[in-house]
């Protein structure tokens, strides 16, 4: 009786009452494992030999330990760390700086420290200043990590749980610029010049170019995912926006018109005028030779077809006639096309300047419409062998069929012999 007492208690909570017991039940657990726990802060990772699995997974998921990576132990998060910092005064670990700009700073800083420490051959300072740049690191990784997670519980909450468009549309906004802002920060990571800090150090090289591409990839795609689900909810939102503004104004149809009955409109004969747009279907049909029913009725129908067979081969053979000289003619032509479009490809080798094909088309006198002229052009050169093609330049002149689609037109074609044909040559 008491035991069920107690979970109606629970759940008639309120969530100042939910989230007062959430933090002391963490704080406690911190408080229980601080030796530990300050041992992690000290030594920078966290000796997983020293508590059983069960109390690891629950530091972890209190958010008061996590796993950078899959080959790195567990350390403080970035949150619990500045807090023992700060109570501590430990000006060391102490700068804690949100913007991604500042952070790259200090991580240039600290490289610096380190690859001085290991020229002197201070080992001990090198390894310190290695240290405490892989805690910057993480903590650096972990404040965007945490901020994907605020990010996915606005979602979860401000986003979700909002009564009207306009809201929905401000949140959206507030939740694109939080995501955009995250974009401009992963921009500023060059990791071309985190590979000429890393130099040669195969330590420096797996912390800041490897391990941290790959963590900023992670996070790049759950953004991607964070984006997603933004368009999907703002479109969830939209369709029940619009069920709802329908059932208003039926609702409100209703109460203007009490007496209002809704007709069986499927069964009547004559559809309104407004309704009646849709042409009527007509079916496909096609005859079915597997009916052995219908078989004698198609019988019937080929046998009533009027078929000439004689007339249809006098045709067939003047036709054959007629066709073999356009045919001849036909090629002819485009033998002649190929020729003129091969002199034009010819008269451009040994001349420094572009030559345009409708202007040569014009000087040359010749006949070929000026489309066709310009489809051979371009028919040639791509048909080239890469050899050969590598000694010309073709550039296209394009202008815009119309100014309302973006649809671009070829005008003209610019030949030109190219630059390293003329080397060669």
């Amino acid at each position: 009786m008491a035991g069920t007492r107690k979970t109606f208690k629970d759940k008639n909570q309120s969530p100042q009452s939910r989230l007062h017991a959430l933090g002391v039940a963490r704080l406690t657990l911190i408080g229980k494992h601080s030796e530990q726990l300050m041992q992690a802060y000290i030594g920078g990772h966290f000796d997983e030999t020293s508590l059983s699995d069960v109390i690891i997974d629950k530091l972890v998921k209190a958010r008061v330990l996590h796993r950078p990576d899959e080959e790195q132990p567990l350390c403080l998060r970035p949150d619990v760390n500045a807090l023992i910092a700060s109570l501590t005064e430990d000006e060391r670990k102490r700068q804690i700086n949100a913007d991604v700009a500042g952070q790259l700073e200090q991580i240039r800083t600290r490289v610096k420290h380190f690859t001085d420490a290991q020229y002197r051959g201070d080992y001990a300072a090198s390894e310190h200043h290695f240290q405490l740049l892989a805690e910057k690191v993480h903590d650096m990784t972990g404040q965007f990590s945490d901020a994907i997670a605020s990010l996915w519980n606005r979602l979860n909450s401000d986003f979700g749980f909002v009564s009207n468009l306009g809201d929905k549309i401000r949140e959206n906004e507030l939740a694109q610029k939080q995501l955009r802002r995250l974009l401009d920060g992963f921009q500023l990571i060059d990791f071309n010049e985190l590979i000429e800090l890393a130099q040669s150090s195969g330590p420096l090289r797996k912390l800041l170019v490897s391990q941290l591409q790959v963590t900023i990839s992670d996070h790049a795609s759950s953004l991607l995912e964070v984006q997603k689900r933004l368009v999907e909810l703002m479109a969830r939102f939209r369709e029940q926006q619009e069920r709802a503004q329908l059932i208003n104004n039926m609702a409100s149809f209703l109460k203007q018109h009490p007496n209002f009955q809704v007709g069986d409109y499927p069964n009547r004969s004559s559809v309104l005028e407004i309704i009646n747009h849709a042409a009527p279907i007509i079916a496909n049909a096609a005859p079915a030779l597997d009916r052995i029913a219908d078989q004698q009725i198609l019988a019937d129908i080929v046998r009533a077809i009027d078929v000439k067979t004689h007339d249809s081969v006098v045709v067939l053979e003047q036709g054959n006639e007629f066709d073999v000289d356009e045919m001849l003619a036909i090629e002819a032509r485009h033998l002649q096309l190929k020729e003129d479009v091969e002199n034009f490809f010819i008269s451009v080798l040994g001349s420094d300047c572009q030559l345009s094909a409708v202007d040569y088309l014009a000087e040359q006198q010749l006949t070929w419409d000026g489309e066709l002229w310009l489809f051979q052009v371009i028919a040639e050169y791509e048909g080239m062998v890469k050899s050969l093609q590598q000694s010309f330049d073709l550039e296209k002149d394009m202008a815009p069929e119309n100014l309302f689609n973006q649809v671009d037109i070829i005008v003209d074609v610019q030949l030109s012999e190219s630059q390293l044909a003329r080397v060669n040559g």
